[in-house]
C-alpha cells in the first residue's frame, strides 16, 4: 500500500502542476479513454485531483473537465467491447473446454439478467470494467443496450468522481486513495440502484435470445452440448 500512495502522490503532484493548462483538457479524456481497457490509468485519481485543483484555484474549468472525462469513459469502455466482440471465446483455447464454456454461459446469463448492474457498478472498479465490457462484447450482449447503460455509467461515474473531489478537498482531506475507495463501494450501490430499476423494462428472456444469436457458445471438441445443457 505505501507503493500505491506514494504513486498516486505522485500523479497529485504532476496534476497539480499542469491543471492550468490547456492541454490538461486532453490529458483528461486520453486518461479517462485509455483506462477503459488499460487500466493501469488511474482515471479516478486524475479527475479527483483535478476536481480539488479547481476547488482550490479555480483551474481547470469544471463545466468542461466533467463532460471530457465522461466522454472520454464512455468511448473507453466501447473499444473494451469491440475488442471483446472481436476476440470473441471461441479464439481463446481455456474458453472452448468444458470448464470455459460454463463459465462463458454464467457470464452471459449473468449479464441478461444483470446487465446494468455489471456495467454500471464494474465502471468503478478499474479491472472489473476491462473484464465485464471485453466480456459483454464476447458473449453478445446487445451493443445498443451496452451503449446505453455504458453512457449512463460514464454520466453517474463523471458526476461522483465530481462530488469525491468536492469531498476530498473539504472532508477527506485530499486522499485521492481514500476518495477512490469510497468511489468504488458508491459506484456498486448506484450499480443497484440503476438495475432496481431497469428491471422493471428489461425482457430478460429476449435479451439473452439475442446473446445466443450473436455469440453462440465456443464447442469443445467432440462435444455437441449447447447452452441449455449448462443452464
Amino acid at each position: 500500500m505505501p507503493g500505491l500512495t506514494t504513486l498516486l502522490g505522485q500523479i497529485e503532484g504532476w496534476i497539480l502542476e499542469i491543471a492550468a493548462s490547456v492541454w490538461i483538457y486532453p490529458a483528461m479524456f486520453a486518461s479517462a479513454f485509455i483506462d477503459g481497457f488499460f487500466p493501469p490509468v488511474p482515471s479516478e485519481s486524475v479527475l479527483v485531483t483535478l476536481v480539488i485543483s479547481a476547488q482550490a484555484t479555480g483551474l481547470p474549468w469544471l463545466w468542461l473537465i466533467i463532460p471530457i472525462a465522461g466522454i472520454g469513459a464512455w468511448c473507453g469502455d466501447n473499444l473494451a467491447y469491440v475488442l471483446g466482440r472481436r476476440v470473441g471465446t471461441d479464439r481463446i483455447g481455456m474458453l472452448r473446454s468444458r470448464r470455459g464454456r460454463k463459465a462463458v454461459s454464467w457470464a452471459r446469463r449473468a449479464l441478461a439478467r444483470r446487465g446494468a448492474v455489471f456495467i454500471i457498478a464494474a465502471r468503478y472498479i478499474p479491472v472489473g470494467r476491462v473484464a465485464v465490457n471485453m466480456t459483454a462484447g464476447a458473449v453478445g450482449y446487445p451493443q445498443r443496450r451496452f451503449m446505453i447503460f455504458s453512457g449512463i455509467a460514464a454520466v453517474l461515474w463523471s458526476a461522483y468522481s465530481t462530488l469525491i473531489g468536492v469531498a476530498a478537498a473539504g472532508v477527506l482531506g485530499h486522499d485521492p486513495l481514500l476518495a477512490m475507495a469510497v468511489g468504488v463501494v458508491g459506484g456498486g450501490l448506484l450499480g443497484l440502484l440503476v438495475d432496481r430499476v431497469v428491471q422493471l423494462f428489461t425482457p430478460r428472456d429476449e435479451v439473452l435470445e439475442e446473446m445466443r444469436e450473436q455469440a453462440p457458445l465456443p464447442q469443445e471438441v467432440g462435444v455437441g452440448a449447447d447452452d441449455s445443457e449448462l443452464a
